[in-house]
């Protein structure tokens, strides 16, 4: 099969839709493996070269940083016990251990502060788009360094997980204030290929010159049915609380996880950062 038709029969099984491919378009090998890209918890046991991984954090941090105030760090856990230490944090994340490499990306409002200390400048900026800013810096760096790692073989899998106890986390990495973690991500050669999950409609997802949630419902419903027909839920999330759902699918399985109270410490967490939020 061609990577012109792979990566048409890709976003058609992603989507469930046709998109059209400009008959000029470059980049195909790539924008196949980037439209295959899946979550991956299942690694070979194999390390991960660390210069590899150098190369990939570099690859990130060349991703667009707002203002070019490059407000994100990246910390690469490779000490056993320090990495002992994280995957405890997250006891959720069974699979966890046995990636063989862990990094967290972490917001950093801090450097700004520093330049202006040292460039004897007030911070005049003070407020929730600082903390903000940082944030997003990080989940660019991220989401540059799953692609790239895409692009290298590996798998990747980011873990919000390391924010369910983000003051220890915060402590073991030792982040100083006004550092946060963003998302952990675990790295390694994966055994198998990543499965393509389903992805809401695009006309659910992408709009043209104004915001259109008109037949929002409608297009849920759909992706609920088509998701729950070819890639069902093993299980039902709290079934204990909520029941049995006889039509479960994505919908239903996102209002039963927020429907349950998680990371309500965290704005405290920032604020003892020493952000305002305001």
């Amino acid at each position: 099969m061609d990577q012109r038709t792979l990566l048409a029969n890709v976003i058609r099984e992603r989507f469930g839709e046709n998109v059209p491919l400009p008959p000029s378009l470059r980049g195909l090998d790539a924008l196949a493996v980037l439209a295959m890209r899946g979550a991956t918890r299942a690694f070979r046991v194999e390390p991960v070269d660390p210069g590899l991984i150098g190369l990939l954090c570099a690859v990130a941090l060349s991703s667009p940083t707002k203002s070019d105030l490059q407000q994100r760090d990246i910390v690469i856990v490779r000490d056993p016990a320090q990495r002992a230490r994280l995957d405890a944090l997250m006891p959720t994340q069974d699979w966890l251990p046995e990636a063989p490499a862990l990094l967290v990306f972490c917001g950093n409002n801090r450097r700004q502060r520093q330049i202006h200390a040292w460039r004897g400048k007030a911070f005049a900026n003070d407020h929730l788009d600082a903390f903000f800013n940082a944030a997003v810096d990080a989940a660019i760096a991220l989401s540059a360094f799953v692609s790239a790692a895409a692009l290298a073989g590996l798998g990747t899998c980011p873990l919000s997980a390391i924010r369910n106890r983000a003051a220890q986390v915060s402590d073991a990495l030792k982040l100083p204030q006004h550092v946060f973690p963003v998302a952990g991500l675990a790295v390694g050669w994966p055994i198998q290929p990543a499965t393509v999950s389903h992805r809401l409609p695009l006309a659910a997802t992408v709009h043209t010159d104004a915001f259109d949630e008109t037949k929002i419902e409608e297009q849920v419903s759909v992706y609920d049915r088509r998701r729950a027909a070819s890639q069902p839920y093993a299980e039902q999330r709290f079934a204990a609380d909520f029941g049995l759902c006889p039509d479960y699918g994505w919908s239903e399985d996102k209002a039963r996880q927020y429907a349950k109270p998680e990371r309500a410490d965290f704005g405290a967490f920032i604020r003892a950062k020493g952000f305002s939020l305001e």
